[in-house]
């Protein structure tokens, strides 16, 4: 898992960074990535503390390497609410919604995605530390279990329940939109090219949720006193936190198969296939897109005049 994350990860960070085409304001991916290269920088850590059953780095590596892990956790399904309710923004508000879907913002969100989960992993960061053993982990103050079962619903509702409700919503109302509107103005290559963009992102929730719901339903069960702890327990938490962590190499995958603009870019810096001209069309694409841009509202503009002009004139006797 960590040397795939890591090749993947850092490879769709620098196509972001390389090529022009890969600049979008959907690509706040380039965050999710990241998020995923430092997860995947700790997990030798935390593989050596399980082959070894205790800590030879010392408490401030602890509490970097445990902080780190956390802010993983957490970035990555606040980046996946960021880009759902840019597909819905996207895909039912496409003209207004153009003076926020752009590069200054998206970095903008970036940055709070970061500053909001660096403030929910406070705990962590407060209370990582080594035990007597000594191993690395959180050390909560008395009494330890109301700290630990407060602290398990924390992260369940902040870090996956609240933000997969805000995913759901956005994706119930596409499908709203997409099945109740009629003849859309706009070109058929960007429809097309938007619809493409809203399924990878779907997958790459879907795909997240699959990952990491069991590791959320096991911590919630066990606190709850609905399972006893015994071997084959401990084996099948093992696996769901071993599933989690497989997310993190999971999404340059998925990129690779679901993206036509990652696949041509991987595979020119992979030399599989030479793709000339990344760059050049980058920016004839974006001409060409506020062209578009422009007729879009052109033709909206035209029809909501003779639309009013028809309503005083009487001459629209139903509504629509």
């Amino acid at each position: 898992v960590c040397a795939v994350g890591l090749c993947g990860n850092t490879l769709v960070i620098y196509v972001i960074l390389r090529y022009a085409k890969m600049k979008t304001v959907t690509n706040i991916y380039i965050n999710l990535a990241v998020a995923d290269v430092l997860c995947m920088m700790s997990l030798p850590f935390i593989a050596l503390q399980l082959a070894l059953v205790n800590w030879p780095f010392g408490e401030v590596l602890c509490r970097v390497i445990m902080t780190v892990d956390s802010l993983n956790q957490f970035t990555s399904i606040f980046c996946l609410m960021v880009m759902s309710i840019d597909r819905y923004l996207a895909v039912v508000h496409p003209i207004r919604s153009t003076k926020w879907r752009k590069p200054r913002v998206a970095k903008l969100t970036n940055l709070t995605v970061w500053v909001v989960s660096l403030i929910v992993i406070l705990p962590t960061m407060i209370f990582s530390g080594l035990n007597k053993v000594p191993v690395c982990g959180i050390v909560w103050p008395e009494p330890q279990d109301i700290y630990y079962k407060a602290f398990i619903f924390y992260t369940f509702f902040i870090g996956f329940f609240l933000p997969l409700s805000v995913i759901c919503l956005c994706y119930l109302l596409i499908i709203i939109k997409v099945k109740s509107s009629g003849i859309r103005v706009g070109s058929t290559k960007r429809k097309r090219s938007e619809r493409k963009v809203t399924r990878m992102v779907s997958i790459v929730v879907a795909v997240f949720v699959l990952c990491w719901l069991p590791f959320y339903v096991f911590n919630v069960t066990s606190v709850t006193g609905s399972i006893k702890p015994t071997s084959a327990v401990k084996s099948t938490f093992d696996f769901v936190v071993v599933l989690g962590y497989t997310n993190s190499c999971a999404n340059p995958i998925l990129y690779a198969f679901l993206s036509d603009n990652f696949k041509k870019s991987f595979q020119n810096v992979l030399c599989l296939k030479k793709v000339a001209g990344l760059d050049e069309m980058e920016r004839s694409d974006s001409r060409a897109d506020r062209s578009r841009m422009a007729h879009d509202a052109a033709i909206i503009n035209a029809n909501l005049e003779a639309h009013n002009t028809a309503l005083l004139n009487g001459e629209l006797q139903t509504s629509i």
